[in-house]
């Protein structure tokens, strides 16, 4: 007997849960077929693959070989019928999309309302993750496109440069005075900051460290619309993409000298990944509205 598609999905399955009774919950079949269709498999490699013996379930050394390669035939299979599903003229389609979190600031809205405005067919599903988890996700097949920072790269991720991303001080418009400060200054000034899980306050720690200034932080915050709403009703000022204003005009950059290093924007796949008509549509609109906007180019 030649293994069958649900062979592989309910090896991967017990492997991943550890459990044949949380496998069987997870692809609703009872216990006993499960077990039963996986001896089939067992015997149809001609090896055991799940080491029964422990107090969960593990994968043997030719399990773990098997697995990789069910893995990948399944998400083969999986980009095949995307790739027959998929339509030129995009009158349906979907696209698996994921951002770091800054853009959701300034950049995910105008994009996915452009894509809508064009195209409102196509299905979006968009993820807020952080860098490593999204090149690790384009590798497994789990998104078709991210939006980050330039390198370095898991081996097989492809990036596009977009554009320059500068940072800069962030004032509320009533407390809008300056357009330049000394970063000495900063020492004198009252700050909300994102929280130490975003790379972007670790490139703002860097830089302040660099020219040795300790400002006061008052605030931390993990939500970049929680800063702009506390910077938009206190005196208090942040440290965000400058592009972050441009959509909020209770906010003013207020420019930084010397200026904080620059940041490249990129567009990133994985290599042998196919592109759909959504994905070649989306980063055809991406460096439309990037230039639209007059972002600093990469």
């Amino acid at each position: 007997m030649a293994p069958e598609l649900r062979h592989l999905r309910y090896l991967l399955a017990v492997a991943e849960q550890g459990s044949f009774t949380r496998a069987a919950e997870e692809l609703r079949v009872s216990q006993p077929t499960l077990s039963q269709q996986i001896k089939q498999l067992e015997r149809a490699v001609g090896a055991q693959l799940l080491d029964r013996t422990g107090r969960s379930v593990r994968l043997t050394d030719a399990g773990e070989t098997y697995a990789h390669y069910a893995r990948r035939a399944l998400r083969d299979l999986a980009a095949a019928e995307r790739a027959v599903l998929d339509v030129a003229d995009l009158s349906r389609g979907s696209l698996r999309l994921a951002v770091t979190p800054t853009f959701t600031a300034y950049l995910v809205g105008p994009l996915v309302a452009e894509l809508h405005a064009r195209h409102p067919a196509i299905t979006l599903d968009v993820r807020e993750l952080a860098q490593d988890r999204i090149e690790a996700a384009l590798l497994a097949d789990e998104l078709d496109l991210g939006i980050a920072f330039h390198g370095p790269h898991l081996p097989g991720i492809e990036a596009t440069a977009l554009f320059t991303e500068t940072l800069g001080l962030v004032v509320g418009a009533s407390d809008a005075g300056a357009r330049v400060l000394p970063v000495r200054d900063l020492a004198e000034h009252q700050l909300a900051l994102l929280s130490g899980d975003f790379a972007t306050r670790g490139h703002i720690d860097g830089y302040l460290a660099r020219h040795r200034v300790t400002p006061r932080i008052a605030i931390e915050a993990n939500s970049i619309q929680a800063l702009t709403e506390i910077v938009r009703r206190t005196p208090l000022a942040t440290v965000l993409p400058d592009a972050v204003t441009h959509d909020h005009p209770h906010l003013v950059p207020v420019a930084l000298e010397p200026p904080l290093p620059a940041r490249t924007v990129v567009l990133l796949r994985r290599e042998s990944a196919y592109r759909s008509a959504a994905a070649r549509e989306f980063t055809r609109l991406t460096a439309e509205l990037v230039r639209a906007r007059g972002y600093a180019p990469a």
